[in-house]
């Protein structure tokens, strides 16, 4: 599978040309997406032809993981006719909160077909996604996604938003390429234990024998709230020996 970061910014930042979360996996001539934060479309759109997205996958309902569904269904609504459609898998509730943001029933049934997620496997397309429920929102998930056709090969475990290390376990087989958030940088972090950092992503890919470890999701506003990214990084190193990045939008990866 070949990956391409279009987005792994947090829900702001002042850094220029951060933008939210959005990671396109493409197999063959097939694609899907996890997560579509905000002014993330652009660079989808830069990378694939939007309408051939075999879904979208959102991890949980805060806006810097889905807000850009909007401009995704303009595009398909509006750019052909008659309109495309794609398949958005979500945590239920996600039409609900599109359509009131336009004040609109049926906003986002117009072009966009819903798909409640659970936990388990879902077949889309060559891809099987793995979801599994993680700390974070009352309905936040994480996802290990491999070909379908090859289930026990290493793969990409994505952590969306997860406050405890230990919610990602189950989903790590050894070779896997960790996606995570590490969004309190070097640490330490708060007690509000709904993100990670560095540390915390070291052990965990030590304990799981991850193969590679991307970062995302560093919090990266003023001074009060920014983290170094290389303090980040070797945070990490700290407690794992494999190598460690963090992404940028446009890094492409081959897991």
């Amino acid at each position: 599978m070949d990956l391409i970061v279009a987005g792994a910014g947090p829900a702001y930042s002042t850094r220029p040309g951060s933008v939210g979360a959005a990671y396109l996996l493409i197999e063959g001539d097939r694609a899907i997406l996890l997560d579509l934060g905000q002014g993330t479309f652009t660079n989808v759109a830069g990378a694939i032809e939007p309408s051939r997205l075999l879904a979208v996958v959102v991890s949980h309902l805060h806006p810097d993981h889905f807000i850009d569904l909007v401009p995704l269904r303009h595009y398909l609504r509006y750019e052909f006719a008659p309109p495309r459609r794609v398949l958005v898998v979500a945590p239920a509730g996600i039409d609900r909160r599109l359509d009131d943001l336009h004040a609109e029933p049926g906003f986002t049934a117009a072009s966009l077909d819903i798909e409640d997620l659970t936990e388990g496997i879902h077949r889309i397309g060559p891809f099987a996604v793995e979801a599994r429920r993680v700390t974070h929102t009352d309905d936040s998930y994480a996802f290990r996604v491999v070909p379908a056709v090859a289930p026990d090969r290493p793969g990409l475990v994505y952590s969306g938003d997860c406050g405890a290390a230990d919610d990602l376990r189950p989903l790590v087989r050894p070779g896997d390429v960790l996606l995570v958030e590490a969004s309190f940088g070097p640490g330490p972090m708060p007690e509000t234990g709904i993100h990670l950092d560095g540390p915390a992503v070291g052990e965990l890919a030590t304990a799981t024998g991850a193969s590679r470890v991307l970062l995302t999701h560093i919090l990266a506003g003023y001074d009060l709230a920014g983290y170094d990214r290389d303090a980040t990084v070797q945070a990490v190193r700290a407690a794992y020996a494999g190598p460690v990045e963090a992404v940028s939008p446009a890094d492409r990866f081959v897991v």
